[in-house]
């Protein structure tokens, strides 16, 4: 692996690092992006128990909005609710943007890795072949060691950079349509909180469990 790497040239460096950053941002988004973390399945329950009991104070919100990120959108609307439906609505739009932004952090880079290591490659492929070119002009096709060299830092350094883009490139997509599943949770889970306190029918907002 290591002659494979040396014999790439020196573009295989940033390729390497490409390849390290779409394994780290791959498993911290994995693990970031859990849908029990992000939107807990019976907190919307529990907040409208609480609700219902009396039992929400700055206390309860506080510890509501540093829970989870739809904690956090729930905390906000609810502190703005005694202000009317359309502040509430406005107060929810401005923590989700925030929760959206964080949920969607890394993944410019991850697309950005997946656009230009198939690039770095490409670079790689072309000074390996103005090797090849260079020698033949200089040596003649007899020296079959410096053209095979070339030639093989070319078709190295490509296969390289597709093998990182590739998997950057599957992930990305994946993980904006995983984004794109949580988003519509956390809509759905706001609504009904806003419907059950400012709308004009029931809602249901028990424990699913």
């Amino acid at each position: 692996m290591f002659e494979m790497v040396k014999s790439g040239g020196w573009l295989m460096l940033p390729i390497i690092l490409c390849s390290i950053s779409v394994a780290a941002i791959c498993i911290e988004r994995y693990l970031a992006l859990n849908t029990e973390k992000v939107a807990p399945k019976n907190l919307l329950a529990q907040v409208w128990a609480w609700i219902k009991n009396n039992q929400l104070d700055s206390d309860k919100l506080r510890d509501l909005k540093n829970s989870s990120p739809l904690g956090r959108i729930l905390a906000a609307g609810l502190s703005n609710s005694h202000h009317g439906r359309d502040v509430m609505k406005e107060s929810i739009q401005e923590a989700a943007s925030h929760v959206i932004h964080d949920l969607e952090r890394y993944l410019n880079t991850l697309g950005t890795i997946a656009a230009i290591s198939p690039l770095l490659g490409l670079l790689g492929t072309v000074i390996g072949m103005i090797k090849v070119f260079t020698s033949i002009m200089l040596q003649g096709t007899g020296n079959a060691g410096v053209l095979a060299g070339g030639i093989s830092e070319a078709l190295i350094t490509t296969a390289s950079g597709l093998s990182v883009a590739i998997p950057a490139l599957i992930m990305h997509r994946y993980y904006l349509r995983r984004i794109d599943g949580i988003v519509i949770t956390l809509e759905q889970e706001t609504i009904k909180l806003v419907d059950a306190l400012h709308g004009d029918r029931e809602v249901d907002v028990k424990d699913e469990a």
